[in-house]
């Protein structure tokens, strides 16, 4: 690769150095100081002056100085004259000269040199980092320096001038008089002029590229240089483009000029600055990783997160305390230096030198950060592992004593070395807290992991070994089972084995190994004997977990066994009573109403914490078939409360797949895809196989219209091998949705009566929210089979009038009403299009509009099939379900109505949530408050906000307001 020309923006400095060389030569001769920092082309600059000056007839004597002929007396005057600076090594001419008397009388001999030569024809003296030499060589460059106006001599000496944290002694030019020395200060060169030179190298870089390259370069030639010859050598050896990323660790550069000149940079800027350079970059690094984290929350796929419409990702503003970009500085150094034991003022000094030289940057919140991540890679690259410990620990005690977050402490203290001092876990448990409520399980594990590495109570290490535990066994359903088991053998009182033993069963259950758990279990209840209350605790996770087992007896059908004390067991009762009423409403036996009544009764008063999931999580999961959405979000909420320590559960699962079953209730498909994980096949926290995530993701896609992608969801589980579990049971249904969606009705009637025959051996005979009924009757309508479909229709209409709410009833009675056909098949799905308008969702509406219109086509009443289809097709179009649109429209277009085209863009294409939501946003409001108003997850926020500014035809929230009419947004239009 032909490199860039290393002059770049220099000729100022040679038209100067020319100038000069034209008075030197009519005998007025001077001295030129070319100051500079490291790397920025001292000695390539002085190289092109000599050879110009030889040009134009000068002869040009050079010297370069290194730090090893420092001690050298003479050397740069060696250099110059060669054989005829021998003179040099002549003793003293009289016997008792001192040796200050003797280094003048050489100065004066090396003078009267400089004059012969000068008389020979003009003298460009040339010396090259003046800076590093002896002390005999610099007092005669100074003399001289005084004296050669009169001789056609130009002398032009390089030194190094740069801001360092050790102040550097006099430069040469100290004690002369302006008139007598020419200082030129080499400037770090521009963007665009690095810009040309990264164009040169790589003419097909893109800007991108390009820009990465300018930044990681400084505006330091020689840096610059060493990169575009490492990025050749990488291209070339990895077989890259000219396009592809910078990469952001020295490790992918080969051979490694880049990184070496780097530290030959801190070399020469000696100790003090270089521990300096390191601890900031040290404490840029754990910034940057936290940073990195808010940016990518975990996906259990490993994939990014996109970027959130609507919200930029700037730099954080809050780990360095201050209130004004000033005082954020000021944190920054003072941690700096304090980290590598400096002067305050002299790191201030540093900082804002270095980024006058573009080595640091001004960022947008004021502080002072590397040019590039690469630069800040090869700066630490200087260090051992070891050390960069020490630094991370360091700045967390710094960080730590500033006030600054814990989550940025934390993250310093997860690199570091050990602190042995409480305020350490303190800070790894909070940051941990932090990181699960952002949805970052990793970064929480990994801050546990480094908690268990200082010295803490027993007590103590079992929590943060349950809470490790837990958030492993979320990853894989065995991974934390190491953890768990050894909190249980920590010593402890009962409270801590309770809740140690509480997570491990239900890890081992989730694993697959229920009948561990249940043996576990006994044999704690066994020792605790004497501890009624923590045995009924005990008893009642039981009691759940064998509800999870396909052949244990029914929870509601035995009486609960005495407690330990012989007293009323209130916990445990509680426990069968709440899967009684479960039991009742899945085997049609009581009525939503009656189940409310009983649930309320039950999760009334206090409750040990760890029973309180088991209470309000049943009473939640009760409400939601009852369709009070709102009250089975609000015990939800109350059921994960005493989790919040990361605590593993039996219900905990059952809580999570909550959440999706009420949006899809709601029948709120962009929330229901826009949960984490729930359109990605792997193993999940509750073991292995399909959670209620996949199958109301399955759902929703086919309702979307996007069948698929189902496919490939539906795909991605064996059936076969997954466990005999109600999530299993669920997923059967949606596979079967899919299937008979697909054209396949003789197949999908397999999954669904599997799916009935599997929830009958379980005593569920209503299934709530897998009317696997409904689908059955439907398929074998499909099939000619009318007399079947009609059974099914009839059981199904019998079991939905004993639980009583109006999505039951109405989707039996539309199905009864497809079934039996006729006038009397009309009045039925009148009366569910009647029920249905009560309920919530609105995705069973919209079928039993459609089939009522249907039948009334039959009947060739087409204006009221018409009126019945259109009002389909509108609540359709709102919620997005674009398979019951297209059926509707299908039937209206038999029934002699023009299809409807639907609107693609403009404000007529919103859903009725895109237009809700967008409207909000319109008036200022942000993402988070947004979700917060609507009660919705903030992704799916963010997903209806970039459906509507693609509808819109805008790419920014400032263009809201006037893409979007006034009228339908106002207070008003929301109320209602």
């Amino acid at each position: 690769m032909p490199l860039a020309e290393p002059l770049s923006e220099r000729d100022d400095a040679l038209r100067l150095l020319a100038e000069r060389g034209e008075r030197a030569r009519a005998g007025a001769g001077g001295l030129v100081l070319l100051r500079g920092a490291t790397g920025t082309g001292r000695t390539a600059l002085l190289g092109a002056a000599a050879e110009q000056a030889a040009g134009q007839g000068m002869r040009v004597l050079r010297a370069r100085v290194t730090p090893e002929d420092g001690g050298a007396e003479w050397g740069v005057a060696r250099q110059l004259f060669g054989a005829d600076a021998d003179l040099l090594r002549e003793p003293p001419a009289a016997a008792g000269t001192s040796p200050a008397e003797h280094r003048r009388t050489q100065g004066a001999l090396l003078w009267r040199l400089l004059e012969t030569y000068a008389r020979r024809g003009p003298l460009f003296v040339a010396v090259d980092d003046v800076h590093a030499a002896d002390a005999a060589s610099r007092r005669w460059l100074t003399e001289a320096a005084r004296l050669v106006d009169g001789l056609p001599v130009l002398l032009v000496v390089t030194e190094r001038s740069q801001y360092d944290i050790d102040p550097a002694g006099h430069g040469l030019a100290h004690g002369l008089s302006p008139a007598l020395v020419h200082t030129h200060t080499l400037a770090p060169l521009s963007a665009g002029a690095a810009a040309d030179l990264v164009r040169a190298a790589f003419p097909d870089a893109e800007p991108g590229r390009v820009a990465d390259c300018v930044r990681a370069g400084a505006g330091n030639p020689l840096l610059l240089r060493a990169l575009l010859h490492d990025l050749s050598s990488w291209t070339a050896s990895a077989s890259e483009s000219s396009s592809a990323a910078l990469p952001d660790t020295c490790a992918a550069l080969y051979p490694g000029a880049y990184p070496d000149v780097v530290s030959w940079w801190l070399a020469g800027a000696g100790g003090a600055t270089a521990r300096v350079a390191r601890c900031l970059a040290a404490l840029e690094s754990g910034e940057a990783d936290r940073a990195d984290a808010a940016r990518t929350p975990d996906r259990a796929d490993g994939a990014r997160t996109p970027e959130r419409a609507g919200d930029g990702a700037g730099p954080r503003r809050d780990w360095c305390p201050g209130h004004c970009p000033d005082e954020r500085r000021a944190t920054q150094a003072r941690t700096v230096a304090r980290m590598a034991q400096a002067d305050p003022d002299r790191v201030t000094g540093w900082l804002t030198a270095m980024t006058r030289l573009g080595l640091l940057r001004r960022d947008t919140d004021g502080l002072h950060r590397y040019a590039h991540p690469l630069l800040r890679d090869a700066v630490l690259s200087g260090w051992t592992s070891g050390r960069r410990r020490e630094a991370h620990r360091a700045a967390a005690e710094e960080l730590m004593r500033e006030g600054a977050p814990v989550g940025s402490v934390a993250w310093h203290l997860y690199h570091g070395a050990a602190v042995a001092e409480p305020w350490a876990v303190d800070v790894l448990l909070d940051a941990a807290a932090e990181e699960v409520r952002a949805d970052r399980p990793r970064c929480a594990a990994a801050f546990l992991r480094r908690a268990l590495d200082e010295p803490m109570e027993p007590v103590r290490r079992a929590t943060v070994l349950i809470q490790l535990g837990s958030l492993e066994c979320a990853a894989h359903p065995s991974g934390g089972l190491p953890r768990l088991a050894q909190a249980v053998r920590l010593p402890g009182d009962s409270r801590d084995r309770l809740r140690a033993t509480v997570a491990l069963a239900t890890a081992l259950a989730r694993s697959g190994d229920v009948t561990e758990a249940r043996r576990m279990l006994r044999e704690e209840e066994q020792r605790l004997a004497g501890r009624p209350a923590t045995v009924r605790t005990l008893r009642a996770v039981d009691v759940l977990l064998s509800d999870a087992t396909p052949h244990a007896v029914r929870a509601g059908q035995e009486p609960p066994p005495p407690g330990p004390d012989g007293g009323r067991p209130d916990l445990l009762d509680a426990a069968h009573r709440m899967l009684a009423v479960r039991h009742g409403a899945t085997a049609g036996l009581i009525s939503a109403r009656e189940a409310m009544e009983r649930i309320r009764v039950l999760s009334e008063g206090p409750a040990d914490p760890v029973a309180v999931p088991f209470l309000y999580g049943m009473a939640a999961l009760v409400a939601q078939w009852a369709d009070e959405l709102d009250e089975a979000e609000r015990l939800v909420r109350r059921a994960l409360d005493p989790l919040a320590s990361f605590l593993l559960h039996p219900m905990h699962h059952i809580l999570t797949d909550m959440r999706v079953d009420v949006a899809a209730a709601r029948a709120d498909w962009d929330a229901v895809l826009a949960e984490p994980h729930a359109r990605t096949a792997r193993m999940w926290s509750s073991g292995p196989g399909p959670t209620s995530a996949h199958t109301q993701a399955v759902i929703a896609l086919v309702e979307t219209g996007r069948r698929e992608e189902a496919a490939r969801l539906v795909d991605g589980f064996d059936l076969r091998t997954a466990p005999d579990s109600w999530r299993t049971h669920r997923f059967l249904y949606a596979r079967a949705v899919l299937r008979a969606a697909s054209g396949q009705p003789d197949r999908a009637l397999e999954d669904f009566l599997e799916c009935g025959r599997r929830q009958a051996s379980r005593e569920a005979h209503l299934s709530v929210l897998s009317p696997w009924r409904v689908g059955a009757a439907e398929c074998l309508l499909a099939l000619g089979r009318p007399h079947e479909a009609l059974a099914l229709a009839e059981e199904e209409t019998r079991l939905a009038e004993v639980w009583g709410t109006a999505r039951v009833r109405g989707r039996a009675l539309r199905t009864l009403g497809e079934a039996t056909g006729g006038r009397r098949g009309l009045r039925l799905t009148g009366r569910a299009v009647g029920l249905l308008r009560a309920a919530p969702g609105g995705a069973e509406l919209i079928a039993a509009l459609i089939a009522h219109g249907r039948l009334l086509l039959a009947f060739r009443e087409r204006s009221q099939a018409r009126e019945a289809l259109h009002e389909a097709v509108e609540h359709a179009e709102r919620l997005g379900a674009v398979r019951l649109r297209r059926v509707a429209e299908d039937l209206l277009h038999e029934g002699g109505a023009r299809r409807p085209g639907a609107p693609r863009t403009g404000p007529e294409a919103l859903t009725d949530s895109e237009r809700r939501i967008a409207g909000l946003a319109a008036e200022g409001r942000t993402n988070a408050e947004i979700a917060a108003a609507l009660h919705l997850a903030r992704r799916t926020v963010e997903t209806h906000l970039t459906a509507a500014y693609r509808k819109l035809g805008i790419t920014r929230r400032t263009e809201l307001p006037a893409a979007l009419p006034p009228a339908p947004y106002g207070p008003a239009a929301r109320a209602g």
